[in-house]
C-alpha cells in the first residue's frame, strides 16, 4: 500500500469512530400523558391555541436544569406556561455511552381548546 491508501483508510477509520461516539448519546424524555401544563386562564378567555417548541437541559437524575422556547406559539401565555408546566415535570435522563447524563431534550407542546 502507498501513503496515500494509508492516509485515506486512516481518515476514513477516524471518520467512523467520530460519528459512532455521536451515535452513542440519547436524549431524555417525558411521559406527555402524565405530564401536562396548565392553560392560562388569559389564553383560555382569548381563545388562543399554538404550537410552542421547548428545549430542556435534563440532568442525570431527571430534573430540568435549564430551558428555551425555540419556536412560539405566537402567544407568550402559553408559552411561559409550557415552560413553567414542563419543567416541573420527571423526565427520563438521557443517556451518553449508556450510563445517565445531562442532555437536552425538545418538546413539541401543543394547546388546543
Amino acid at each position: 500500500m502507498n501513503k496515500r491508501s494509508i492516509s485515506l483508510i486512516a481518515a476514513m477509520l477516524l471518520s467512523a469512530t467520530a460519528s459512532s461516539a455521536f451515535a452513542a448519546e440519547v436524549a431524555a424524555t417525558f411521559d406527555s400523558k402524565s405530564c401536562k401544563a396548565e392553560y392560562p386562564k388569559a389564553s383560555l378567555m382569548n381563545e388562543e391555541e399554538g404550537n410552542v417548541q421547548v428545549a430542556f437541559l435534563v440532568s442525570a437524575d431527571g430534573t430540568v436544569v435549564d430551558s428555551k422556547i425555540e419556536k412560539t406559539s405566537g402567544h407568550k401565555n402559553l408559552d411561559k406556561a409550557a415552560v413553567k408546566g414542563l419543567s416541573a415535570c420527571k423526565f427520563k435522563p438521557g443517556t451518553k455511552d449508556g450510563a445517565p447524563a445531562q442532555t437536552w431534550a425538545k418538546v413539541d407542546y401543543v394547546w388546543k381548546l
